[in-house]
């Protein structure tokens, strides 16, 4: 290998070992200050612990932060809404790409356009009929919100993978008498299933770490999500000064995303670099 070619390649690994030290470096402080005690944290101390490993931090942060509840919440919205996006975005995906029929490609040019409209531009129209409605920190509501707004970037992504799924595989169902509608449940969807997978975990960091929307739609403490009840914990340290409970409450925030890229990285790579099955 010529000089040429190593040295992109070394610069290449330089950037990246870089950027996975300093991710790795600022985790590892975060877990280290959840352990520690608020003087520990602001002092030369932290990696010591001579005051010994404060666990009570966790517990802290679960029961009288209420993370407990703020958890529970983002679970639940998370969940719903990832199934209920997958149950609509699969089924659309393999009309648009299987069947013929007049408006289709309008239909998923729409999709396409979709996905470049910021949440911003019409989350006031929303509020004004949320609210006019009286449905303002309803959880149905924000998982019906969450559902909608993903919902494009989920049939988009579907595509492909049933676009250069093999017709052979309806050809032979039809022949054995399989309806279409079972056709898609039992033939096709599992032959999906790395764009399903992928699609799933993304949407499932979106709608975790989604911070605005809930903060419009739910800003009661019995509905909040993670992202907009950690955003209210770091504001009441300014007066209880509990540091080591805030970063407990940002570990056990952090700690499901980080867990899926964990057991579940493969799929993802699998699922962005395949982009279907070949039939």
């Amino acid at each position: 290998m010529t000089s040429k070619k190593v040295l992109p390649s070394l610069i290449g690994y330089l950037l990246v070992g870089t950027w996975v030290l300093f991710t790795v470096v600022l985790i590892g402080w975060v877990f280290f200050a959840s352990l520690s005690t608020s003087s520990e944290i602001f002092s030369d101390h932290l990696f010591k612990f001579e005051t010994g490993f404060h666990l009570e931090n966790y517990v802290k942060a679960w029961k009288t932060q209420r993370v407990s509840v703020f958890f529970m919440n983002s679970l639940v919205y998370t969940v719903v809404s990832c199934t209920a996006i997958i149950l609509i975005a699969a089924p659309a995906a393999y009309t648009l790409t299987r069947f013929r029929f007049p408006g289709s490609a309008l239909i998923q040019n729409m999709f396409a356009a979709a996905l470049g409209i910021p949440v911003i531009m019409i989350i006031m129209p929303l509020f004004g009929l949320v609210s006019a409605l009286r449905l303002t920190n309803n959880r149905w509501v924000l998982m019906f919100l969450y559902t909608a707004m993903n919902v494009p970037f989920a049939i988009f992504y579907l595509l492909a993978f049933f676009r250069n799924l093999s017709f052979t595989y309806e050809e032979a169902a039809a022949i054995d008498g399989c309806s279409p509608i079972r056709t898609f449940w039992v033939i096709m969807l599992p032959l999906v299933q790395p764009g399903i997978v992928t699609v799933t975990i993304f949407n499932f960091i979106t709608i975790w770490n989604e911070y605005f929307m809930s903060l419009i739609f739910a800003n009661k403490t019995a509905v909040r999500p993670v992202a907009v009840g950690l955003y209210s914990m770091i504001q009441s340290m300014r007066y209880t000064g509990d540091w080591g409970g805030m970063f407990a409450a940002v570990v056990i925030v952090f700690l499901p995303t980080f867990l899926l890229y964990l057991f579940l990285s493969e799929k993802i790579i699998a699922g962005v670099t395949s982009g279907a099955i070949k039939g």
